[in-house]
């Protein structure tokens, strides 16, 4: 049954109320759009100073001597520390894997003897503004013993290369292969027709328009270390600084204020945070650093530097028959925590299969280190990559077999669900079918397919490409543990407290930042007690308030937290409907809530208000029932069972390319999506259009490159090419939905669909326009002077 709807025109709005599927304005605007948002830089506290980090300015080698006695001498500086002074516990990323598969790498606060790339810390300094501390950064005085650096993923596996840490034997950090189904060499051999792939993507920086910061300090009535920071995981910054600083958890407490951007690269411990609290702790004063743009483009954590060999069989109809892949994750120096240098070659072997009915699969997963800022998270986390790549093999089959790209798709889909696939992932269901018959027709409805013809009939270079793809959301306990993470994310928590007024509070682990999370968790909220959403208050990024949470990566805030915030809030309507009854004098079943109180069943004369209740609840408790605690509080847990829920979504791009320039202009760009129930389809709409215009740099712009000694290229925005609004086309969106069973509201996450399908899309567009020269592309960045030189390329 096909219980996918289209909700291009209308909100659609579920029978638990009228706030969930209705595109309320987002209720952080106002504050954010007038300048009155407080961000980390925006925190000024009494006698606060200020710090920044001297740092390597070499890729590999020991440092024989770091003197810092000048820098203490510049006017306004009142200390420097280097590891020796401060003496932290190191941050250590873990999997519980054998040695043969995982070597566990300790990442220090600040380099001790060794420097692994440019711009690692070597020690913080402190003074009264940041114009003596950059003053005093000039002061320092570093000495190293160089070593030959490595600098890309084939120099790193190469034999006799250098190691970049002593344990890594050919500087593997991860080796993992999965799955290698029975007899697939024999499929290779025996199919009509097996295509090949190899692909490069570039290191890419995640590039939050606020850059990472933190401001320390300490809390003498309740003997906290306080650290402000712009982090999407508040409580892991506690657990891993408390452990680091050596002192209790309690004695920390993280608060995240409103923040510009994460992205992922944001959901890591940072080593600059942790040394920004120790330099708190020996100095009592307040501390703050702030990154600048040339350290957040060079030295922060970056993603997404891949290579892949994969090869696809297919029958003579175009079926496919078996997928083989080798991917290797170039993940610079060091494993991030929590999720290891595994994240991205294990995202790539887990879940490659994706959307298509694939019987046979192997896999082969590394992550190499190199002398390169570390990686860490990136919007979509692999699958922008092996999307591409599986995309790519289904082009190049579908031109030697002779079928329409589409059709050969359509062929492969999955479309009965749930299903098991040959990576032993259950997908709930889905309109992976719908999606892509919608995305061709409204290309054809818009007249593309004559306009390509007839501009290819005069010369022109115009192409269509698509792609088809899903999207893991809701990861659960189960999930993560699959990937033997010595930390194990998964649930989260909600607390709800409703006041004596009838308004309420509601606690969650997620941490908004941009995602909209004090808009659409309050619509569950209001949608779940029948209550104006103006009553509904989110309270969020505070570990003194919200006991435990992960925070927000994978498209979990709504999956995981917002089931959680509607788990709450229903216990909480439960004790509402327990006191109304028996103050109404009626029985429990016939109670609902609804326009802000509780009523009797078909008599809306009938009712009593939650100002009323919340009146009896803490001012009146002598008339609560019996065995009733006074109060209006209830907490809530949820996590998500088995393999998570998954969205998905067909892109279609129309390029055209411009000899003389190599320029790629996107004409058209059209995406069909399906998160299940769209809590606020405004915001859908704002995540679909972020998540494509990072998925479009990505596959035409943005590459972090070194040179010979890993000197990193892009210390400003004229060397890191980032596209502006003129690059990025208006985009198309339609919806679908398709009902998740696993999440409270029915929704899916969206947060990473327009990352992962973008890079395929545009890619696969360039090589239908290149067509006439016989070349074809499938590495990224696709820049104009890639271009230009295939299209002075003859067939």
């Amino acid at each position: 049954m096909n219980t996918s709807q289209d909700m291009s025109q209308e909100p659609v709005f579920t029978a638990r109320g009228h706030w969930v599927g209705a595109s309320v304005r987002r209720r952080e605007d106002p504050r954010l759009l007038m300048g009155k948002g407080t961000f980390v830089d925006d925190i000024h506290l009494p006698r606060m100073l200020h710090a920044q980090f001297v740092r390597s300015t070499i890729a590999s080698g020991t440092v024989t001597s770091l003197d810092l006695s000048a820098v203490r001498d510049v006017p306004g500086i009142v200390a420097a520390f280097s590891a020796a002074d401060l003496e932290l516990g190191d941050i250590t990323a873990v999997l519980d894997r054998p040695s043969s598969e995982f070597t566990v790498t300790d990442m220090p606060v600040l380099a001790r003897d060794r420097v692994r790339f440019v711009g690692e810390p070597l020690a913080i300094v402190i003074g009264e503004d940041p114009y003596a501390v950059e003053d005093g950064l000039e002061a320092a005085k570093v000495t190293y013993d160089v070593r030959t650096p490595v600098v890309s993923d084939l120099q790193a596996l190469s034999d006799g290369a250098p190691l970049v840490h002593d344990a890594a034997a050919r500087n593997t950090l991860l080796d993992v292969s999965m799955f290698a189904t029975e007899g697939i060499d024999d499929i290779f051999d025996t199919a009509p027709c097996v295509v090949r792939v190899r692909s490069k993507t570039g290191r890419q920086n995640a590039l939050p328009l606020e850059t990472r910061g933190a401001v320390a300090g300490w809390d003498e009535r309740d003997g906290q270390l306080v650290v402000r920071t712009c982090t999407q995981i508040p409580h892991q910054v506690r657990t891993v600084m408390a452990s680091c600083l050596g002192r209790d958890e309690n004695t920390v407490r993280v608060l995240v204020p409103d923040m510009g951007g994460g992205f992922g690269q944001k959901c890591v411990i940072g080593r600059e945070e942790i040394a920004v609290g120790a330099a708190c702790l020996r100095l009592g004063r307040p501390v703050k650093w702030i990154e600048d743009r040339k350290d957040a483009l060079s030295a922060s954590f970056l993603a997404r530097e891949q290579r892949y060999d994969a090869r696809a069989a297919f029958d003579a109809e175009g079926r496919i028959l078996a997928l083989d892949a080798d991917v290797v994750c170039d993940m610079g120096a060091y494993s991030c925590y929590p999720f290891t240098a595994g994240i991205e070659p294990l995202m790539a072997s887990a879940e490659m299969p994706g959307v298509y009915r694939v019987p046979a699969y192997r896999v082969r997963g590394r992550a190499v280190t190199t002398n390169k800022a570390p990686s860490a998270p990136y919007r979509g986390v692999s699958r922008p990559q092996y999307v591409m790549v599986v995309e790519r093999l289904f082009e190049r089959a579908a031109r030697e077999l002779g079928i329409d790209p589409v059709e050969i798709r359509r062929r492969n889909v999955i479309t009965s669900f749930p299903y098991t696939g040959v990576n032993a992932i259950t997908y709930d269901p889905g309109s992976y079918l719908e999606s892509l018959n919608l995305c061709e027709q409204s290309l054809a409805d818009e007249g593309w397919y004559e306009f390509r013809a007839e501009a290819v009939a005069a010369g022109r270079h115009v192409g269509i490409g698509f792609s088809c793809f899903n999207e893991r959301t809701g990861y659960g306990t189960d999930a993560f543990a699959k990937r033997k993470m010595a930390v194990v994310p998964g649930f989260d928590l909600s607390g709800i407290r409703m006041d004596v007024s009838g308004s309420v509070v509601v606690t969650t682990g997620t941490m908004s930042h941009g995602q909209s999370h004090e808009t659409t968790l309050a619509q569950i909220v209001a949608d779940r007690l029948g209550l104006d959403i103006a009553k509904v208050k989110i309270r969020q990024g505070d570990t003194d308030s919200v006991p435990y949470g992960w925070g927000t990566f994978a498209s979990r805030s709504l999956t995981i937290g917002g089931s959680a915030v509607a788990l709450a809030a229903g216990k909480l309507g439960v004790k509402l409907r327990q006191i109304a009854a028996h103050l109404m004098e009626i029985p429990f079943e016939d109670t609902e809530l609804a326009d802000g109180g509780v009523r009797r069943k078909g008599a809306p004369d009938t009712w009593l208000s939650y100002s009323r209740i919340g009146e009896v609840a803490y001012l009146r408790a002598d008339l609560l029932p019996k065995d009733t605690d006074p109060g209006l509080t209830a907490t809530a847990a949820f996590d998500a069972a088995g393999d998570g829920t998954f969205s998905n979504a067909t892109h279609a791009v129309v390029v055209e390319l411009h000899p003389g320039t190599g320029k790629v202009e996107i004409l058209r760009y059209v995406c069909v999506e399906d998160c299940g129930v769209a809590v606020n389809p405004q915001v859908v709409d704002g995540q679909c259009r972020g998540g494509i215009a990072q998925g479009i740099a990505g596959a035409l712009f943005e590459q972090v490159t070194y040179d010979e000694q890993g000197e990193p290229s892009c210390a400003s925005f004229i060397d890191y090419k980032v596209p502006t609004a003129c690059e990025i086309p208006d985009i198309a969106i339609h919806h679908l939905q398709t009902p998740s069973a696993f999440t409270e509201s029915g929704a899916k996450g969206v947060g990473e669909g327009g990352t992962i399908g973008a890079p395929a899309a545009v890619l696969n567009a360039v090589n239908d326009a290149l067509r006439s020269t016989g070349v074809e592309l499938d590495d990224t960045p696709v820049t104009p002077e890639v271009v230009q030189r295939a299209l002075e390329t003859t067939a």
